[in-house]
């Protein structure tokens, strides 16, 4: 079985928060990892609501410098430090290095562990910025009204035995583990490849578009992908164009064109306290469409 990966809608709401939709965040647990995109009012009552120690947080993405998307970074930081966190906090962003330490700046207090800023370019259509060995993290060019971009986790490809196949070539525990670190193995003098008794599987891909216009950028890495979580701030076409945001229709016809998995609308319009008529919408275009809720938990 593959190592699950778990995401937590944090908030699935705009601008203008609701009691029932809090402004942006979401959470990805993969491999003992835990990964904060977005980070919006109130973050840690909403981690700690979740079940999640802040504490265990790794890395921060900010989509954008609206503050829907980063008004609890602060707070969340000076949280960190009260329950005495040692280990450095990454935190990813277009221009995060002067935004951070413009919010660093606004407190008293001395952080007592290091904040690394990790500056994304929003121009470039697609850039890695993170990678170890079982997965990726690009940036992926948005729309919107002031620089922002998406993000794209890629889970890396791995190869998956097939007992049948082992038992046939005689491998097993010490074998098989040869086999997966070279490649081959030789028995009897016989060269085996990993490809006779394992079968390549591609990993899970995860996006995350924050606010945007429609972006090929965005939907071109999402091509295939598991999950798409995206921007449906307005039903209205035109209204969402006007405000550099999504409209349900073209974000579900989109997700049906390139072939994604599953569509998750979020970033909702404080005009929209029923999504009913918003998931039925997104339907006609695309039948796997769910709509994102405070505390929304997904499992791949």
């Amino acid at each position: 079985m593959p190592e699950p990966i778990d995401l937590i809608i944090l908030g699935s709401g705009s601008g203008v928060p609701i009691p029932t939709r809090q402004h942006p965040g979401i959470l990805l647990r993969y491999a003992g990892e835990y990964l904060l995109f977005d980070c919006g009012e109130g973050m840690q009552t909403r981690l700690i609501a979740a079940g999640i120690s802040p504490l265990k947080i790794d890395k921060i993405f900010i989509t954008h410098w609206h503050a829907d998307h980063f008004g609890g970074l602060l707070p969340l930081i000076e949280t960190l430090h009260m329950e005495g966190r040692t280990r450095p906090l990454e935190i990813y962003a277009p221009d995060a290095e002067r935004f951070v330490s413009g919010l660093l700046d606004l407190s008293y207090w001395g952080i007592g562990f290091e904040i690394k800023t990790i500056n994304v370019d929003y121009e470039k259509p697609q850039q890695l910025i993170y990678e170890n060995e079982r997965y990726q993290i690009f940036s992926l060019r948005a729309v919107h009204s002031v620089p922002a971009v998406g993000y794209g986790f890629k889970e890396r490809d791995s190869w998956h035995i097939i007992p049948e196949k082992a038992k046939k070539y005689k491998l097993y525990k010490r074998a098989l583990q040869s086999i997966k670190n070279r490649g081959f193995v030789i028995r009897d003098g016989k060269k085996i490849n990993l490809k006779d008794v394992a079968v390549l599987k591609q990993g899970r891909k995860i996006i995350y578009s924050g606010d945007t216009k429609f972006s090929k950028d965005i939907f071109k890495f999402a091509r295939g992908a598991d999950l798409l979580i995206h921007d449906a701030t307005f039903v209205d076409a035109e209204m969402a164009k006007e405000t550099y945001h999504s409209s349900v229709e073209k974000v579900a016809a989109a997700a049906k064109k390139y072939d994604v998995k599953c569509l998750v609308l979020t970033h909702f319009s404080k005009r929209y306290r029923d999504v009913k008529y918003i998931a039925a919408t997104a339907r006609k275009f695309f039948k796997n469409t769910k709509t994102a809720y405070d505390g929304m938990r997904i499992r791949l």
